[in-house]
C-alpha cells in the first residue's frame, strides 16, 4: 500500500531537493520517501511553473482531465440509460 503525503509536504520536500546540495535519491532517504516519486514531484512543480517538456500537463490540467472524464463517463451512462428506455418503448409499441 502507497503513503498518501500532503500537498504541504510535497512542495516542502520539492523545495528541499531543489535548494539541496544532495542528490534526489539523498533527499528522499532523509525524508523518508521513494526517490521515484520524489522525483516526480519535482518533475511536476517544473511543469507547473512553465519549466517542464512541451506538451507536459499542468496539475492544474490534470485536475480537468480527470473532471472532464468523469462527466463524460456519467453522460455515457446517461446516454445508455436513455438508449435502453427507448429500446423498451419501442418494443412494447411492436407487440402490441
Amino acid at each position: 500500500m502507497s503513503k498518501r503525503y500532503t500537498a504541504e509536504f510535497k512542495r516542502d520536500a520539492v523545495a528541499l531537493a531543489l535548494s539541496s546540495e544532495k542528490t534526489v535519491t539523498e533527499v528522499a532517504r532523509d525524508l523518508g520517501v521513494s526517490p521515484e516519486g520524489l522525483r516526480g514531484w519535482v518533475k511536476q512543480a517544473k511543469t507547473d511553473r512553465g519549466e517542464g517538456p512541451a506538451g507536459a500537463l499542468t496539475s492544474a490540467e490534470r485536475e480537468e482531465v480527470v473532471r472532464l472524464r468523469r462527466k463524460v463517463r456519467e453522460q455515457e451512462a446517461t446516454n445508455s440509460r436513455i438508449h435502453i428506455s427507448a429500446t423498451a418503448f419501442f418494443a412494447q409499441d411492436k407487440v402490441r
